[in-house]
């Protein structure tokens, strides 16, 4: 073990680590080929795999018959953009595959060794004519899926069925802002929808709809659920026919059924209920985290440490700290599980009476980093504000088995304030985060208000309040460290992406606490956010900051941009050139703001990145711009070959 200061021990995890072999799973699907012709039936499990060193591309992965294939072809890229954030791109139905391509926006059908077949027609406007969250109705004839179309003055959301040999494509709904998760009951004589309007987001207020549904004509409503002040969501039914979804009518996204639907004597019954989330917030379409079973239901419960799994009431220990995409299949379900010590898997949980059994069904790369890197982070709660209010994050200690730092010395702390905002922590192996604990720093990941994970009432704590309390609970995270004698509070960081990018920008405005700040696609103008960004979260500000324009001042003095004066730390911002959410200008005002001041300040511009990194080279050139501004910022200069920055002082 050799001996250097925090911020410069040589580590093995690089930023190439990241994405060299790297890929992300987040949905997966069990398809069932019933028996024909004398032949057995079968069962295929079939996921999505995002590949940076493909510029991100996504293919569609099948394990069946003892083997895992790629099924689309090398050029098609599965993708859609309805919200912008996409999601829900794919769905498989008898061993064939429904595909969105990114390309043009158009829904293919896919059978293994045949070339892809468009369903849908060429709009007149390239990519304007959008498919997401889409089911086969029993039959084979149908499938029904949310479009999303961009006419060139408005953007319509509703619900269409799509014939399955691409004849045909009907609006079957068009009653609300917003539509998601259509699904078709096992017969196939009604269809279950969430629905919802602005100024609402999907996890503010929904409604869950039900309605007739015969041969590609969608009949009346028979049932609704939704109070206004409850946020529905994945809904399913029971193979004998029985609707089930989650609610947040108690605090939590638990696990309800609905019984007596179209007799206007509807009742909610619970079927797993606790203090604990089943459903998460609906930023992208296709999540599911729960599956009715013939050994009953299985859920993945969110705990503060993490996901567990429900399997017919009892839970069952297991090393997947997240879990999506739950599916059943014949003998338990399948799921993407991540964990601490693993990156994400597709996983069979196979339910035998009392005993469960878990199985990896794939693993795309072996464990990319030495066991003694690993961490499991400290669940942490903190008082603040005025003390009255706590949040709560995941601290990691530096942590490297090759390197000690002199005695005496305190390690830098990196603040990491997530996206949405109403996302969280995540509990999984994030080689992002061990790159900084490797190299001696420290790292808080914080569930600010407003995160997801902590009830309803946490949730919309943040309601009116965007820009204060997620930056009070941000300063208290680094605050209740440094006063515990972990971290040195000279030497303070605070990085954040997106709505985390503004929690970031308002911090270092507002507070004098961060020595330094990293911004990726953050807004600086939350006045000009309002007046210019797509669909989807067009209203999302009325909650959070205020009405728009009614409220026009609070935007004005709750934007980064119009406090630029009070800014005296130096700052890295990294962007998208084709950004739809957060555009390049608001970036580039804040670095021609600080510029002005002359406050040391680097800007990154990669080109054809959109909301987020998804390019190998990018993903890597924006993890080390971060680390060598820090460090020239901080006075460590790390054990790396890193790029030289332009940094206007």
């Amino acid at each position: 073990m050799s001996e250097a200061r925090f911020g410069e021990w040589p580590s093995p995890i690089s930023a190439d680590l990241l994405v060299s072999g790297a890929v992300g799973i987040s949905e997966c699907c069990v398809s069932t080929v019933p028996a024909r012709g004398g032949a057995e039936p079968s069962e295929s499990i079939w996921w999505s795999e995002s590949r940076p060193d493909e510029g991100g591309r996504t293919a569609l992965m099948r394990f069946g018959d003892g083997s895992v294939e790629e099924v689309t072809p090398s050029d098609a890229n599965v993708r859609t953009l309805v919200h912008e954030y996409g999601g829900g791109a794919w769905w498989v139905d008898d061993d064939v595959a429904f595909y969105v391509d990114y390309g043009d926006q158009r829904l293919y059908r896919l059978e293994r060794g045949a070339a892809p077949e468009a369903l849908t027609a060429e709009p007149e406007i390239p990519s304007s004519v959008r498919f997401a969250d889409f089911r086969m109705v029993p039959g084979g004839r149908w499938l029904v899926a949310v479009q999303e179309v961009h006419d060139g003055t408005e953007v319509i959301n509703r619900l269409v069925a799509v014939a399955t040999d691409g004849s045909d494509t009907r609006v079957l709904w068009a009653g609300s802002d917003f539509v998601a998760a259509p699904r078709p009951s096992p017969d196939g004589t009604r269809l279950a929808w969430i629905a919802w309007d602005h100024p609402n987001m999907p996890w503010d207020s929904t409604r869950l709809l039900v309605a007739s549904f015969d041969e590609g004509e969608l009949g009346s409503v028979v049932a609704e659920f939704g109070n206004g002040g409850e946020a529905w969501a994945q809904p399913g039914w029971s193979d004998d026919g029985v609707l089930h979804a989650c609610t947040d009518r108690d605090q939590w996204w638990n696990l309800v059924r609905l019984d007596g639907i179209g007799t206007g004597a509807e009742t909610v019954e619970p079927v797993l209920v606790g203090s604990f989330e089943i459903a998460t917030p609906a930023w992208v379409f296709g999540m599911q985290r729960w599956a009715l079973t013939p050994q009953g239901p299985v859920a993945a419960v969110g705990l503060r440490n993490g996901d567990e799994l429900v399997v017919g009431g009892r839970t069952v220990s297991m090393p997947d700290a997240t879990v999506s995409s739950l599916q059943a299949c014949a003998d338990g379900v399948v799921y993407v599980g991540a964990g601490f010590g693993h990156e994400p898997q597709v996983v069979r949980l196979r339910i035998e009476g009392q005993r469960v059994r878990r199985e990896v069904v794939w693993q795309p790369r072996p464990l990319p980093v030495e066991v003694g890197f690993l961490i499991e982070p400290e669940a942490i709660t903190f008082p603040t504000g005025d003390g009255t209010v706590h949040a709560h994050g995941l601290f990691y200690a530096p942590t490297n088995p090759r390197a000690m730092a002199p005695d005496g010395e305190r390690p830098p702390l990196l603040v990491l304030a997530h996206g949405g905002p109403t996302s969280q922590a995540r509990r999984e192996l994030q080689l992002a985060v061990l790159y900084w604990t490797s190299r001696g720093i420290a790292v808080v990941d914080v569930d600010y208000r407003g995160s997801t994970g902590y009830g309803r009432s946490f949730r919309r704590a943040l309601d009116g309040q965007w820009g204060i309390a997620d930056v009070q609970d941000c300063v208290a995270a680094a605050e209740f460290l440094v006063n515990r004698g972990d971290v040195d509070g000279d030497r303070l960081m605070i990085r954040g992406g997106s709505a985390g990018g503004f929690t970031v920008l308002a911090a270092l405005a507002d507070h004098d606490v961060f020595a330094v700040g990293a911004s990726r696609y953050g807004v600086a103008d939350v006045a000009a956010l309002a007046a210019d960004t797509h669909k989807f979260e067009s209203r999302y500000l009325d909650t959070l900051v205020g009405r728009w324009p009614e409220d026009e001042a609070i935007y004005r003095e709750r934007a980064p941009i119009n406090r630029v004066d009070r800014f005296s730390a130096p700052m890295i911002v990294l962007q998208g050139d084709e950004d739809p959410i957060v555009p390049p200008n608001q970036s580039e005002m804040i670095v021609a703001a600080l510029e002005q001041r002359g406050i040391p300040v680097c800007y990154r511009l990669f080109s054809g990145e959109q909301h987020g990194f998804r390019r190998a080279e990018n993903v890597v050139a924006a993890l080390e711009s971060e680390l060598a501004f820090f460090g020239e910022i901080l006075g460590f200069v790390p054990a790396d070959d890193l790029p030289e920055l332009d940094i206007r002082r």
